[in-house]
């Protein structure tokens, strides 16, 4: 499952009263609450805590202006939205927490960056299996580095420049997913991506998507042995 869902998207799945949509809606509340709570254990307490102090501001207030029922029933509404906010962000920490420092975290990040946005997985990678993604959107194209730094300098600068040989006039920005200084921290590359300008129209953006998919990736740049294929083994897939 990926990170958490954002205090939003709870507060709709909560307000919906369709027996349709609820229980899965419940369901994946449910399974999230859970994972959070393997990494943060106090996580009940703060939203309960955060529910009560809520609604028992606004109710005090309610007595004082002398519309308790009123008071209560925004108490109620405003509890919950405080909640949502709360869980959401909490899950997002903890989801974070868990997919930071392993293999392909970076890129399950990238897939939910949001639209405008095609990202392409391990377009390079070592030996020792430090890899860069691809994505590319009105911001130009953004080259997302996770593993050692040192091998990903000399990994970005040959991919950037084998697409210099078939996309000019495009911005391309390098990140390297990390703690350190100058690198980007797994759980703000979403942000990171949406802070970049956007230069390019869509039409460009379209333009530029064929051509780097004329690169490939590893899976579709993979050679493919010569004779039957053995029983059981299926081709692989290029994006």
């Amino acid at each position: 499952m990926g990170p958490g869902p954002r205090g939003p998207r709870i507060l709709c799945g909560m307000a919906r009263d369709t027996s349709e949509s609820n229980p899965g809606r419940l369901k994946q509340i449910a399974q999230t609450y859970k994972m959070t709570r393997r990494v943060d254990s106090k996580v009940g307490l703060v939203l309960a805590a955060v529910g009560i102090v809520t609604f028992g501001v606004i109710l005090a207030i309610g007595f004082l202006i002398g519309h308790p029922i009123y008071a209560g029933i925004l108490g109620f509404l405003l509890a919950l939205l405080a909640m949502a906010i709360i869980f959401g962000r909490r899950a997002e920490k903890a989801a974070f927490g868990q997919l930071d420092g392993q293999p392909g975290a970076a890129a399950a990040v990238l897939d939910n960056v949001g639209r405008g946005w095609s990202v392409t997985p391990a377009v390079a990678m070592t030996r020792s299996q430090d890899v860069v993604h691809r994505a590319v959107g009105k911001a130009g194209i953004v080259l997302v580095g996770e593993g050692n730094p040192n091998r990903l300098k000399g990994l970005l600068a040959s991919e950037k420049k084998k697409m210099a040989r078939i996309v000019v006039d495009v911005p391309v920005t390098d990140l390297i997913v990390g703690n350190d200084e100058g690198q980007v921290p797994l759980k703000k590359i979403r942000t990171t991506l949406l802070k970049l300008p956007r230069v390019l129209p869509g039409p460009k953006v379209t333009e530029v998507n064929d051509r780097l998919r004329a690169l490939g990736d590893l899976m579709s740049n993979m050679p493919v042995p010569k004779g039957p294929l053995p029983k059981g083994m299926r081709m692989p897939k290029g994006r």
